[in-house]
C-alpha cells in the first residue's frame, strides 16, 4: 500500500473547525487506499504566544529552555487532530519528534536533522493507524529536545516522506500554491502549475515563505514530489519536482523579497591574509548564516569586507566578532539596518544573457539604489532600502511580464 505524507501548517489547524477540516482531507486520502502520515505545526499563533510568554519572564531565555517550551505547541495540535480522526471511526496515533526517532544535531532553536529511521512510523502504519506526527521538533543523541527553526515542520514532513518511502508529500497551507511573487504585495502575481526543485530552493532561501528551504533540499536529494496546495479549497496546487512543464517564454519565474536584512562591514588597517576564512568560520561555529559577501581591497583605501545577515542575528554576530577582534585582526565592525533583499529567479536565465542588466536598468528607472549584488546561474539578488522593497518587487514583476504569460498545463 502506497504511503502519502500530508503536512498541515499552523493556520490549517488554527481552530477546532480547521482541525476537523484537516481530518476530512486526511480521511479522503485513507479512503483512496493510502497509508497516511500527517505532520502538523502548532495551532495558529501558538508559537508566537509561547515566545511572548518567555519574553515576559526574561529578555534572554536560554535556547535549551526555549526548545522545551516551543516543542509543546505541536503536541497540542497533533493530539487534537488524532482525536478528531478517532471520533470519525478512524484509527489514529500521535507521535512526538522523539517518539518518531527524528534525531538532530546538538543545536538548539535551529537544529538540522541527522537521521530518521522511519521504523516506528512504519510499524504504526502497518498496525492500521493514521500517524499524526509533530513537526518542527526532534531529539539529540544524548536526549535533548531540539527544534528545527521557523518553518521546520515542512522539513519534518519531507524527512518522514524519505524515511518511509512515501509516494509524495503534500504541503497544505493557507495559500493554494506557489506564486510568481507574494500576491499580498505584488500586483498580478499568479500561481505556477509547476516549478523545479532548484528554482523553488532559491525562492525559499530568498524570502518566499511558502516552503522551508531545507524541506526543498530534502525533496530534491531524495526525489520526492512536493505539492503545495490549499487546506481549504480543492484546487490543484503547485508541483515541485525535477522536471516541470515550461511556461511560455518564462525566463524569470519568480520575484522574492525579504525584509530586515542587515549589512555588516568589517574594516582593516591593512589586508590580512586568511581573515575572510577566519571571520566566516567563527560565525558558522555560532550558527550565524551569512548571505551576500563583498570584499574591497583597493590601493590607497582601507580594506573592507561586507556581508548580510538576518536582523535577529545582529546582536550575537557583533558580540562574537568583538570577542574575537584581536584574533580576527580587524579594526572596526559597523552595520547598516533598514535594508531588504529583492531577487529574481528562473532556470531560463542560464541561457539568456542580459537579464541582470535588464533588472538593474529597471531599478535605475525606479530610482531605487542598489547597495549589494549577488548572482548565481538562476538568480540575481540585490540589497535595496527596505522602504522601497515592495516598489522594487512590483517593478521587477512587471518588467519580466510575470502576470501576462499563460501557464501551459
Amino acid at each position: 500500500m502506497a504511503i502519502v505524507v500530508m503536512k498541515f501548517g499552523g493556520t490549517s489547524v488554527g481552530s477546532v473547525e480547521r482541525i476537523r477540516n484537516a481530518a476530512r482531507r486526511i480521511m479522503q486520502e485513507v479512503d483512496r487506499g493510502y497509508q497516511v502520515v500527517v505532520v502538523v505545526s502548532a495551532m495558529g499563533k501558538t508559537t508566537d504566544h509561547l515566545v511572548q510568554l518567555a519574553e515576559d519572564i526574561t529578555s534572554s531565555p536560554s535556547k535549551r529552555e526555549m526548545d522545551m517550551l516551543l516543542s509543546t505547541g505541536e503536541q497540542v495540535s497533533m493530539s487534537l487532530l488524532a482525536m478528531a480522526l478517532e471520533t470519525q471511526g478512524y484509527q489514529a496515533v500521535s507521535m512526538t519528534g522523539w517518539q518518531a526517532e527524528l534525531q538532530t544535531e546538538k543545536v538548539h532553536r535551529n537544529a538540522r536533522i541527522v537521521s530518521l529511521k522511519g521504523g516506528k512510523i512504519r510499524a504504526k502504519l502497518d498496525a492500521g493507524n493514521i500517524v499524526v506526527a509533530a513537526g518542527f521538533q526532534g531529539i539529540t543523541e544524548d536526549g535533548e529536545i531540539t527544534t528545527l527553526g521557523r518553518g521546520g515542520s515542512d522539513t519534518t514532513a519531507v524527512a518522514i516522506a524519505a524515511a518511509v518511502g512515501a509516494e509524495r508529500c503534500d504541503i497544505y497551507t493557507d495559500v493554494d500554491g506557489v506564486y510568481t511573487s507574494d500576491p499580498r504585495f505584488v500586483t498580478g502575481a499568479r500561481k505556477l502549475h509547476s516549478i523545479e526543485y532548484d528554482e523553488m530552493l532559491e525562492l525559499a532561501n530568498l524570502g518566499a515563505g511558502v516552503l522551508h528551504p531545507r524541506a526543498v533540499e530534502y525533496a530534491k536529494n531524495y526525489k520526492i514530489p512536493l505539492t503545495v496546495r490549499s487546506s481549504i479549497s480543492e484546487e490543484e496546487g503547485t508541483v515541485i519536482e525535477e522536471a516541470t512543464s515550461m511556461e511560455s517564454n518564462l525566463i524569470v519565474r519568480g520575484v522574492a523579497f525579504e525584509a530586515d536584512v542587515v549589512r555588516l562591514t568589517i574594516g582593516y588597517e591593512k589586508a590580512f591574509n586568511g581573515s575572510l576564512a577566519m571571520i566566516f568560520t567563527t560565525l558558522a561555529q555560532h550558527n550565524i548564516d551569512v548571505d551576500i559577501i563583498v570584499q574591497s581591497i583597493v590601493d590607497g583605501t582601507t580594506p573592507t569586507v561586507s556581508f548580510t545577515i538576518k536582523k535577529e542575528a545582529l546582536s550575537e554576530a557583533i558580540q562574537v566578532l568583538e570577542e574575537k577582534k584581536k584574533e580576527l585582526g580587524f579594526q572596526v565592525a559597523d552595520f547598516e539596518v533598514g535594508l531588504s533583499k529583492v531577487s529574481i529567479v528562473g532556470s531560463g536565465m542560464v541561457s539568456n544573457p542580459g537579464v541582470a542588466a535588464q533588472m538593474f536598468d529597471r531599478l535605475r528607472q525606479e530610482s531605487i539604489p542598489v547597495k549589494m549584488v549577488s548572482t548565481s546561474e538562476i538568480k540575481v539578488s540585490v540589497v535595496v532600502p527596505q522602504q522601497q522593497m515592495i516598489q522594487a518587487a512590483n517593478a521587477l514583476h512587471e518588467e519580466f511580464r510575470l502576470s501576462e504569460i499563460e501557464v501551459q498545463v
